[in-house]
C-alpha cells in the first residue's frame, strides 16, 4: 500500500540545497513525487510510498540539509496519484 503527502515546508529553505537533499533522500528511501520552491519562499514536496519510509522522510523533512532551518511543516494527506520517479520541477 502507497499513502500520498503534500509538505510545505517553512523556515530557511530555500538556497540551502534543500531541493537536491530532499532528492538524494526520496531516492534513498523509494519515494515517488516531486519537490520545488515556491514563491513565498517555502518549498513545497509531494510524494508517494510506503508509509514507513513516507515516514521518515517526513521527519528529515522536518529537519532538512545541514544549511536549512526549517521553522514548521504543513502537510497534506492525498490520493495516490502514480508518480513513477522523484523529481526536482521548477
Amino acid at each position: 500500500m502507497k499513502i500520498n503527502k503534500q509538505i510545505k515546508i517553512n523556515g530557511k529553505v530555500q538556497g540551502v540545497f534543500f531541493r537536491k537533499s530532499t532528492l538524494e533522500k526520496a531516492i534513498t528511501l523509494g519515494i515517488n513525487g516531486w519537490v520545488r520552491n515556491e514563491s513565498d519562499g517555502s518549498v513545497l514536496v509531494e510524494m508517494e510510498g510506503n508509509p514507513s519510509a513516507i515516514a521518515e522522510m517526513e521527519n528529515w523533512l522536518g529537519i532538512g540539509p545541514p544549511l536549512a532551518k526549517v521553522d514548521f511543516l504543513e502537510i497534506t494527506e492525498g490520493n495516490e496519484k502514480g508518480h513513477q520517479q522523484f523529481l526536482i520541477i521548477n
